[in-house]
Order: structure tokens, then C-alpha cells, then sequence
């Protein structure tokens, strides 16, 4: 909060934010609810539409069939997704051998601990995706 005659600081940070007094209370709460909104997406991976993977200020490109497993675990990122559910993902109307989400999930395991990320076997359930951070309370909630 800064008084009304003085120069405002300049933010530093994405999660910094000020507002000039008197300050009415609706328009704190909703300030504080977008900074709450971007410390949450700071702890979300991304994908580009490039298949740029980016995460807590780092990036790893993925090749488009390791894009499709990445953006099938981030949409139920801390969740468990099936082998079925990934493999209908990735290969939508095929069926590839077994062996082949095994290898890529492999590449994808590499790829993805480059920008701090995890995925994890979740035995006869299939693969989770987190941020090491999250990993025991996500098991916890998902298991």
C-alpha cells in the first residue's frame, strides 16, 4: 500500500503488486486474487503450440509425439492418466504396439526432468505428471 504522495516502486516481480491509499476494499480483494492466480499458473507447466515445454523459468522443445504425451499428463496434471486414456491421445484411431508409450513415456521421463517436472508409474493405473514440490501431496490425493 502507498500513501497518495508517494512515487509508487517499481515491480520487480510478477507477484508484486501495490495499490495507492486510501484503497477500497473490493479493489484489494481482486488484486490479491490475481496475484493469488499467478503464484497457481507459476507452478503449472506450459506447452507452446510449438511444442516449447516451459516451467518455473525453464524450457525443453519436445518432438510432436512427446508434445502429445506432455499435453495429454498437463490435463490432468498431478492425476493420474491411463495408458489407455494416453495412447488415445497420441495416437488417436491407432494402435500402436504396446512398447511404444513405454519408450516415449521413457523420452518424455528425460525431456520433461530438464525443467524440473516428474512422471511418475503409477502401477495398474498408469502415468502422473508433477512438479517435485507437489509430488506427496498429489499421490496422496490421487492414490
Amino acid at each position: 500500500m502507498v500513501d497518495a504522495d508517494v512515487v509508487p516502486p517499481e515491480p520487480t516481480d510478477e507477484l508484486e503488486d501495490w495499490v495507492r491509499l486510501p484503497a477500497d476494499q473490493a479493489d484489494v480483494r481482486i488484486r490479491v486474487d490475481t496475484l493469488a492466480r499467478r503464484a497457481e499458473a507459476r507452478h503449472r507447466p506450459a506447452l507452446s503450440s510449438e511444442g516449447v515445454l516451459r516451467f518455473q523459468g525453464e524450457a525443453v522443445p519436445l518432438s510432436p509425439v512427446e508434445a502429445r504425451v506432455v499435453e495429454a499428463l498437463m490435463k490432468r496434471f498431478g492425476a493420474v492418466v491411463s495408458r489407455r486414456d494416453l495412447t488415445e491421445a497420441v495416437w488417436p484411431g491407432e494402435a500402436p504396439l504396446r512398447n511404444a508409450l513405454d519408450v516415449h513415456i521413457s523420452r518424455v521421463r528425460r525431456r520433461v526432468a530438464e525443467v524440473g517436472l516428474h512422471i511418475r508409474t503409477v502401477r495398474g493405473r498408469g502415468y502422473l505428471m508433477d512438479a517435485p514440490s507437489d509430488s506427496g501431496q498429489q499421490l496422496a490425493a490421487n492414490g
